[in-house]
């Protein structure tokens, strides 16, 4: 197997555990998620509806032929939630790791996207 190939499968497993790992609390209203999500003026439509996205990012970055898309996805939630780490709730106490592995897939996502972008262009192919 070729080695970006490999990297790819295990950033992709990666974000799928970190975004994956909140979604029991977004779906079960768990006081901490009602709690983050009022200070970002969000109720429960909101972190649900994020939660679902964040739940179909996980679907498609580990399904073969959409795996660009759940890259962009992830990276497209994630810059959301840096950005509400840098101007609402911060970086510390317990959100300190929330916006660490917010940071992480961010990351990730971006080396997924840059290590599939062909596919991308396979995909623009098809249609234009």
């Amino acid at each position: 197997m070729n080695k970006k190939i490999i990297v790819s499968w295990v950033a992709q497993i990666a974000i799928a555990v970190i975004l994956g790992q909140t979604l029991f609390f977004k779906f079960t209203d768990a006081p901490e998620t009602v709690e983050l999500f009022s200070q970002l003026g969000m109720g429960p439509f909101g972190y649900k509806l994020i939660g679902g996205l964040e739940l179909i990012a996980c679907v498609l970055i580990l399904t073969r032929p959409s795996i660009i898309w759940g890259a962009i996805l992830s990276w497209g939630l994630m810059s959301g939630a840096i950005m509400a780490h840098l101007t609402k709730i911060g970086f510390s106490g317990d959100y300190r790791a929330l916006g660490v592995m917010a940071i992480i897939a961010w990351l990730l996502s971006c080396l997924v996207i840059y290590l599939r972008r062909k596919e991308l262009s396979i995909v623009r192919n098809m249609f234009g």
